[in-house]
């Protein structure tokens, strides 16, 4: 029997979520990582559909404009700025007829530039290298359940975690991008500064910079999440995979005490 995915495609522009989407702040809505991964794809599956070469998400910004129930989704693509190497596309998730997250991406054209590269970070130590934690000790919903995360917390909101899980994002072929891409928004949330039972810090929007297309299924978070005495907030996070960093994150929170 095939491993349930988060989401089931019912028609060319129409997904279903499945239970395994339960959000964290709210059991009975989505958590929204895997919806912002299934527009990635959809971006990515507009721009094999349209050319016959590669292009690379190089920067990704979603707009969370509010939250989800566990009913169908919409997905629509629209290419704002056409190129041959540059190209600017927007993706919209709307349920009930509401946009619900907008997403803008930037894509380029693979060029080689192996002989001036350099400057990322220093590599994280291996999943192996962290102990195994289990998120749900923080974190209720049904998506919690499917991720295996590796943690080293250094101080309230500063951590190092690996994070993967074996839930398909789509019962449809996606790449290891838009894969990564459905697990970024755990970032906030594994590397806690208070308990979510008593302050609450969901975040607004996400925004990823990648400097190169990741690789295999474990995605590594060297984070740090700040709280402003105003409530605002801010997660950053520097992204790996298994061959070291590939990019960057950030997110906006509304931080709510009591």
């Amino acid at each position: 029997m095939p491993t349930p995915s988060y989401f089931v495609r019912t028609g060319p522009a129409t997904l279903s979520p499945t239970p395994l989407v339960g959000g964290a702040w709210n059991p009975h809505e989505q958590h929204v990582a895997p919806a912002l991964g299934v527009l990635a794809h959809a971006v990515e599956q507009d721009a094999r559909a349209r050319r016959d070469d590669v292009l690379l998400l190089s920067r990704a910004t979603w707009e969370i404009l509010g939250t989800l129930t566990l009913e169908p989704v919409e997905v629509a693509v629209e290419v704002r700025r056409p190129g041959r190497t540059i190209e600017l596309v927007d993706a919209t998730l709307s349920q009930g007829g509401r946009a619900a997250i907008l997403l803008r991406a930037w894509l380029q054209a693979p060029r080689d530039a192996g002989s001036v590269a350099g400057g990322a970070e220093e590599p994280m130590a291996g999943p192996a290298a962290l102990e195994p934690w289990d998120p749900t000790t923080d974190w209720p919903g049904a998506f919690i359940t499917t991720l295996a995360v590796r943690r080293r917390r250094l101080a309230p909101g500063r951590a190092q975690v690996w994070v993967r899980t074996d839930v398909p994002l789509l019962d449809e072929p996606v790449s290891p991008t838009a894969r990564l891409l459905g697990l970024l928004d755990v970032a906030n949330g594994m590397s806690v500064r208070a308990d979510p039972r008593a302050v609450a810090f969901p975040n607004l929007d996400l925004t990823a910079h990648l400097h190169r297309a990741p690789v295999g299924d474990w995605l590594g978070l060297d984070s740090t999440v700040t709280f402003g005495a105003t409530g605002l907030g801010l997660t950053r996070a520097v992204l790996h995979d298994v061959d070291g960093p590939l990019g960057s994150l950030a997110q906006t929170l509304t931080v709510r005490p009591g």
